[in-house]
């Protein structure tokens, strides 16, 4: 029998770049796929792995170019770790090396573009439910899967510590999630829409603008800012899922990491879910 076919890697290496120009930031946040061919058959055939790079190795290939190419593109990006594979292992023949891009929009808030805070491309689901009765009628509007993201001016400490608590304080940390949010009219507005994409616009902009002690801290005040704006709503309901980005510690391949690259991680995640209303 003869070995036909060769090839290995890692895929879904996610990593974000955060490129920090003054207080405007850029981010590119992908999902990379390395592939290599070359003189691995032995492993394969002969239980003979002395050849064999690890694919956590080509993981983390992916994540030293990643610090070192802040600002490259997608195609560029991919070329130099499918470079860096084949300058550094003699025995790789290719090397093939895919990325997919969760596309970040940037936040703009009248007229101007916000530095730091954006919003999932092609964004969410808008929703509505009417329960009625022969004795009411009650209409609920929503959005499912709206994801947004800032880069900074978030932060988690002050929190209860005892002996299983292992997570350290923060005040700077990308803070990201896909809300599921609703809420419930009190009466009918002149413009379902308009006022749907009001309630969602001054909720994003109290998240961009201000700093979050807190996902807790954002979403009361997201809901407050809300009711505030659209008189005809009842309540506002939130649930926000956190998308964690987690630096990366490079200090092994002699790099810094100042909040600059990131690993993309959503299990476990942490759950946060409130209700804002009039009461």
């Amino acid at each position: 029998m003869s070995l036909v076919s060769k090839t290995y890697g890692k895929g879904k290496v996610r990593v974000m770049r955060v490129h920090r120009d003054g207080e405007r930031h850029e981010v590119r946040d992908l999902s990379v796929q390395a592939m290599v061919t070359g003189d691995f058959g032995r492993a394969f055939t002969d239980a003979d792995n002395s050849t064999s790079l690890c694919t956590d190795t080509v993981k983390n290939i992916v994540n030293i170019v990643a610090r070192e190419n802040m600002t490259l593109q997608n195609e560029p990006f991919c070329k130099a770790v499918a470079e860096k594979l084949l300058g550094a292992y003699p025995q790789v023949e290719s090397a093939t090396v895919t990325a997919h891009e969760t596309k970040w929009v940037r936040l703009a808030f009248g007229g101007t573009p916000h530095p730091h805070s954006f919003v999932l491309d092609s964004n969410g689901r808008p929703y509505a439910k009417v329960v009625a009765t022969r004795d009411a009628v009650s209409t609920l509007s929503g959005v499912s899967g709206f994801s947004f993201l800032k880069s900074t001016q978030s932060g988690w400490s002050n929190f209860h510590k005892d002996g299983f608590t292992t997570l350290a304080e923060t005040d700077d940390r990308i803070a990201a999630t896909a809300m599921e949010a609703s809420w419930h009219w009190n009466a009918e507005p002149a413009d379902y829409e308009a006022a749907n994409a009001k309630i969602l616009s001054t909720m994003i902009e109290v998240f961009a603008t201000t700093y979050s002690y807190s996902v807790q801290d954002s979403l009361y005040r997201m809901g407050t800012a809300a009711l505030e704006a659209v008189p005809e709503i009842e309540d506002v309901s939130m649930a926000c899922p956190n998308k964690h980005y987690i630096p990366l510690n490079l200090k092994a391949f002699g790099l810094e990491n100042n909040n600059q690259v990131f690993v993309a991680t959503d299990e476990p995640h942490g759950q946060i879910e409130c209700t804002v209303g009039r009461g």
